[in-house]
């Protein structure tokens, strides 16, 4: 993959980074920045590997209004942001700026229809794409020309998911992954999915008829499927419909991000400025052009 651009689910990995390192990593007034440094070095990790002709992070509402209109109960169960992360949520956009990455919000939407939007935009331009998320809901985007790049814990760095990562996932083609979620439900988003409808009969479903809507149509013929999977696919179809929608990005219109190289010096300031003074040599000693 020649220079592809790197669009990172923000708000994923700061949650990410915060729960995962000790908020006694402070800057000098006592006020915790694992959020930041976390995602700084997860990003970083990225870079090494991949070296992206530029970063742009994705930011945006925690609960899209269209998705809430669709069901009540989408995101109702999240806890609110602990206190200390409120403040380095506030830093962050100005912080990873110096870094020489861009700051995007898709302002009532949320991050992951800002993600597939930059795949849309970078791959109509021929360009490749990594999107960094742990968003399940983003395999959808996966193709020739866009990869996943799922975090996970250790020393080997984010999981690469491509389209036969998906397949090997969940046994179905990326663009089917909205109609996946409507019919097994997605416990993260609050989605319940089709009552005793599981990922495996979800994805037997999806391979003989394709669709959700094949997926009703066929549960209204009698002798397509089990009483109890027919019953559970014809109670509510509005519901499975409203949950595939929930599921299925917006688009948000957009320019195509300019190359940024990784600005170490800048980088490196910001870093000494928060107390993360180990993150700033490594920045310093970052190796230029």
């Amino acid at each position: 993959m020649a220079s592809p651009l790197l669009a990172v689910d923000a708000p994923s990995l700061m949650y990410r980074a915060f729960f995962a390192l000790p908020k006694s990593i402070a800057d000098d007034d006592g006020h915790p920045v694992n959020g930041l440094l976390g995602t700084a070095n997860l990003i970083l990790f990225v870079i090494e590997r991949y070296a992206p002709r530029a970063v742009v992070l994705c930011w945006g509402a925690e609960a899209a209004h269209y998705r809430t209109e669709l069901f009540e109960p989408y995101h109702a169960d999240r806890p609110p942001m602990p206190p200390e992360l409120e403040r380095q949520w506030s830093d962050a956009p100005e912080f990873f700026a110096a870094f020489g990455w861009q700051s995007l919000s898709a302002g009532d939407l949320e991050a992951d229809d800002l993600l597939g939007s930059l795949a849309q935009v970078e791959t109509a331009a021929a360009g490749e794409v990594l999107l960094f998320t742990g968003d399940r809901d983003m395999f959808q985007c996966v193709g020739e020309s866009v990869t996943v790049l799922f975090p996970r814990g250790g020393k080997d760095g984010p999981e690469v998911v491509d389209a036969a990562g998906v397949r090997e996932r969940y046994g179905i083609e990326p663009e089917q992954v909205p109609d996946f979620i409507a019919l097994r439900g997605d416990p993260s988003d609050g989605l319940p999915g089709a009552k005793g409808i599981g990922a495996k009969t979800a994805r037997d479903l999806l391979r003989e008829h394709g669709t959700l809507e094949g997926v009703i149509a066929a549960a209204a013929k009698p002798g397509r499927m089990t009483p109890r999977q027919a019953g559970a696919l014809s109670g509510d179809p509005n519901a499975l419909r409203a949950f595939k929608d929930i599921a299925t990005l917006r688009a948000i219109e957009l320019e195509r991000p300019a190359d940024a190289p990784l600005d170490g010096h800048g980088a490196a300031a910001a870093a000494r400025k928060r107390g993360m003074n180990r993150l700033a040599e490594r920045l310093e000693a970052w190796p230029r052009g």
